[in-house]
């Protein structure tokens, strides 16, 4: 489990949106759910939300101190499970958005 120094900023998040084809949902969201094991290894992960906005629509939201855990999540075994399986679970790509994270409690 990461442990953050309290007197460390949390400056970096992703935020990806993703839409699941017909029928294809449940699977999309046991998808998510069982990447939790993955995210709690990531050391540089601050936090991870897997979220379900609406029926076919999911969501990802990650913090991490900087750049460096960022790409790091990235180019890990979360973002590349999803995208071999994006063409099977989902009707369009994911849109990832690397977002600045501006305040934090």
């Amino acid at each position: 489990m990461y442990l953050q120094n309290p007197f460390t900023m949390i400056t970096k998040g992703i935020l990806a949106r993703l839409e699941a084809k017909p029928g294809k949902e449940e699977e999309v969201e046991a998808f998510l759910k069982s990447a939790l094991p993955l995210a709690q290894a990531e050391n540089a992960t601050v936090s991870w939300y897997a979220v379900r906005i609406s029926h076919n629509t999911f969501g990802i939201f990650d913090s991490f101190e900087g750049e460096a855990g960022r790409d790091a999540h990235l180019n890990g075994p979360i973002a590349a499970a999803l995208m071999a399986n994006a063409d099977k679970l989902l009707a369009k790509p994911p849109v990832l958005e690397m977002v600045e994270i501006l305040a934090s409690k």
